[in-house]
């Protein structure tokens, strides 16, 4: 066997485990793949019957690359293994055992969709209101339980779950459980979750059938084994009960899927379980520089729930991990796009080299749109680009429709949006009047009484185009931000979207907030430029005209070269020679949602630890000190976790060698900041505009500003008194000035129209 000479003295170990229960530990980089294939291959060499090995695996993909590692080195018998995914493998035993069960031997298996279809129509069936009752909530509750192995009978008498749904306003949860797994059953039918509880069932319920496969699957083999939920792992004890030859993969410093029902307490629980086993670390790293290594075992030590385990690497030397911080998160999105560029052009890094992680699919915003402005290629991993998310786009169809309510693409996405009666039959009907007519739909809306639709139709449409003009009512007297919160409100989008708290509405919602917020700062922008150019203009109409120049040759810039944008949980199992990790502040990273409860937090820690360690030679840590939450602008805290890294091996961008990151990260002012807390509150208030009554325009005449310095009290013709802040030196000087009733504002003094008062 000469794939063993291929292996480090713990991973021979590991592969060449005789029999028993094996806990493999795996570090990131430690090549866990390879182990868990060569001890398929192992096996099969040592004369196992392939047919007798079980081995699961998370994705179809993982299942396909390691059946294809274990043909190259034993053969063709590598086909005869039972392998796949925890559901695929299952689906296959349920289908020859589903008479057992009252389901039939074909029977269908229902997607996410079709699960919320049947969820839909049993809602609407019982009367219940769909806008409390939504069908993708209830799913995910049902989902929660079948994961939990809970059924709808257990459901129903578990107080705790009856009181959490009655304080959500929704006590009927139970009972459409129930409905919902009657008519699963009476339409022949299971769902992924049922695959799981079913299998369960089967076995608990039919000794003769845990009897046969635990006789069947000699050996089990489990990758990613910190990712298994509840049901998962109780399927895995009963056919592991009888020949305890069970190999487990996985990291608990890595297990961060608690969202979707994983648990770290199997992987911590596993010697408990299976007393007589053996530990296998794998703690050499062959992905990252010592530097990284050293900072992700320092970071993970402050976790009390784990598996102790010292990585290390025989990597060379690297480069010191760079951390720098930025006044907004604006400025570190442009921040990041530099630095691609620099190490672009420096060390001829191509596109694919990098990859910027954040913790919320929002944070892509400010990294699309300065990656844009420099023209890098990129593409989101997992996901759309920001501007192509459908809320996005939902919200900005209704801001364009306020600005040109002719538009008619706009106009046919949110007619019926948030729903309100108004179908395809309906829309046809416009359409085939506007052709006939020669005008537009919008010019149909406003004279509807004159053509033949129900009464109901119409006065829908009525309330619709009522709606419509009173936002247009708005746009010569608000700026753009004003405008859009307040269709976003009077919609009903931000209510709609904030009621569903699944992980996907929990996002969606975030990422309303994070266009409003790039509205906020569009609206209120510091640099002013030449006064009398229409770069100043703040409307809603300038704002979607800069949004389309930025978003409108998207598909044009996709390529194969591109830098990858994911959240850091899409990331997991991925590497890149260069990674920068965004937005590491409080309330951010960690979540918000985390800081309630030690667990909550230890996984958000997990989180970062795996962001670390996808880095193999370059990695770059940022936060900003503002960032607009809820349109309005919050001074931020950099991130307990950064505190939490050595101060070796760390280098800060903009600030002296000496300093020590944990000496560094507060909210402080700082040369490199540029902001000053003092004036946050003349910042917010300058939205409130109030008459400069010392102001005498008509004698008012501007001075030569080649002395201007820093200290100087100035007046603005429009902005009025001031105080120069700072003074940006360069082919463009920019003053920095604090106006005592328009905030703080950056001027190009070659335009500026100031009096020096002293």
């Amino acid at each position: 066997m000469k794939f063993l000479e291929e292996l480090n003295p713990a991973q021979q170990e590991a592969v060449t485990h005789a029999a028993g229960p094996l806990l493999i530990i795996a570090g990131p980089g430690s090549g866990k793949t390879r182990v868990l294939t060569y001890r398929i291959a192992y096996l099969i060499a040592q004369g196992i019957d392939p047919f007798r090995i079980l081995a699961l695996t998370f994705t179809n993909k993982a299942a396909a690359e390691m059946r294809g590692r274990i043909e190259k080195n034993v053969g063709g018998e590598a086909r005869n293994l039972f392998m796949g995914t925890f559901h695929s493998v299952f689906a296959r035993i349920l289908r020859k055992e589903a008479s057992k069960l009252g389901y039939p031997s074909n029977f269908t298996i229902y997607d996410t969709n079709d699960s919320k279809s049947v969820l839909k129509g049993i809602i609407k069936a019982r009367g219940l209101d769909d806008k409390i009752y939504k069908p993708n909530q209830v799913f995910y509750r049902i989902s929660q339980a079948k994961n939990s192995l809970i059924s709808p009978e257990a459901y129903a008498s578990n107080v705790d779950l009856v009181n959490e749904d009655s304080a959500a306003g929704k006590p009927k949860i139970a009972e459409l459980y129930a409905l919902y797994n009657k008519k699963c059953k009476q339409n022949g039918a299971m769902d992924f979750d049922d695959l799981l509880m079913n299998f369960y069932i089967l076995l608990k319920n039919f000794p003769e059938c845990l009897y046969y496969y635990q006789n069947k699957f000699e050996y089990i083999l489990i990758d990613e084994f910190q990712d298994t939920n509840t049901a998962q792992y109780a399927i895995i004890k009963k056919l592991a009960d009888r020949n305890q030859n069970l190999s487990v993969v996985g990291d608990d410093a890595q297990s961060i899927y608690a969202f979707r029902g994983a648990t770290i307490t199997n992987i911590l629980s596993f010697q408990k379980d299976f007393p007589d086993f053996k530990l296998v670390k794998l703690e050499q790293n062959y992905r990252s520089t010592p530097q990284i290594v050293k900072a992700a075992n320092h970071l993970i030590k402050h976790n009390s729930s784990q598996i102790a385990k010292e990585i290390w690497t025989s990597n060379q030397v690297g480069e010191n991990i760079k951390i720098f911080k930025t006044t907004s998160d604006n400025e570190e999105g442009k921040k990041v796009a530099d630095l691609i560029f620099e190490l672009k052009m420096q060390a001829h890094y191509t596109e694919n080299d990098f990859a910027i992680l954040y913790r919320t699919n929002a944070q892509s915003r400010s990294m699309e749109e300065a990656l844009r402005r420099q023209n890098i290629p990129y593409k989101i991993y997992g996901g759309l680009s920001f501007y192509q998310r459908k809320e996005i786009k939902d919200l900005l169809a209704y801001l364009k429709l306020t600005v040109n309510p002719h538009e008619e693409e706009s106009l046919k996405r949110v007619i019926n949006y948030p729903k309100r009666g108004i179908g395809d039959t309906t829309w046809d009907k416009l359409v085939v009047i506007s052709d006939q007519l020669g005008k537009s739909i919008w010019d149909i809306l406003n004279q509807i009484e004159s053509f033949n639709l129900p009464t109901r139709t119409a006065n829908t449409l009525r309330d619709f185009v009522t709606m419509i003009q009173s936002f247009q009512t708005m746009l010569s007297k608000k700026n753009a931000y004003d405008v859009a919160a307040h269709v976003a409100k009077s919609t009903q989008i931000l209510q709609e979207l904030y009621n569903d708290k699944t992980v996907e509405g929990v996002s969606k919602y975030e990422n309303i907030q994070e266009l409003l917020n790039g509205i906020k700062e569009f609206s209120i922008s510091d640099v002013v430029e030449d006064e009398s150019d229409i770069n100043n203009d703040r409307s809603l109409g300038a704002y979607l005209q800069n949004i389309s120049l930025l978003t409108g040759d998207e598909k044009e810039n996709q390529s194969d070269e591109a830098v990858k944008l994911m959240t850091i949980h899409a990331a997991k199992g991925l590497e890149f020679p260069v990674v920068f990790v965004v937005g590491l502040e409080e309330n951010l990273f960690p979540s918000a949602m985390s800081l309630y409860t030690r667990e909550d937090l230890e996984e958000e820690r997990r989180l970062f630890y795996v962001a670390i360690t996808r880095a193999e030679k370059h990695l770059f840590i940022s936060f900003a000190n503002t960032r607009y939450k809820f349109g309005s602008l919050q001074f931020s805290e950099p991130s307990r976790f950064l505190k939490e890294l050595p101060s070796e091996g760390i280098t800060l961008i903009g600030a002296p060698e000496r300093k020590q990151p944990s000496n560094l990260f507060n909210t402080d002012t700082s040369s490199e900041s540029g902001l000053q807390k003092r004036n946050l509150q003349p910042r917010r208030a300058k939205l409130i505009r109030r008459p400069n009554a010392q102001i005498d325009n008509e004698n008012f005449t501007a001075d030569d500003l080649s002395n201007l310095r820093a200290g100087n009290e100035v007046m603005h013709q429009r902005f009025g008194k001031g105080k120069v802040l700072a003074i940006a030196e360069g082919t463009n000087s920019i003053a920095t000035i604090a106006f005592e009733n328009e905030g703080e504002k950056k001027i190009m003094l070659k335009f500026a129209k100031l009096k020096i008062l002293s």
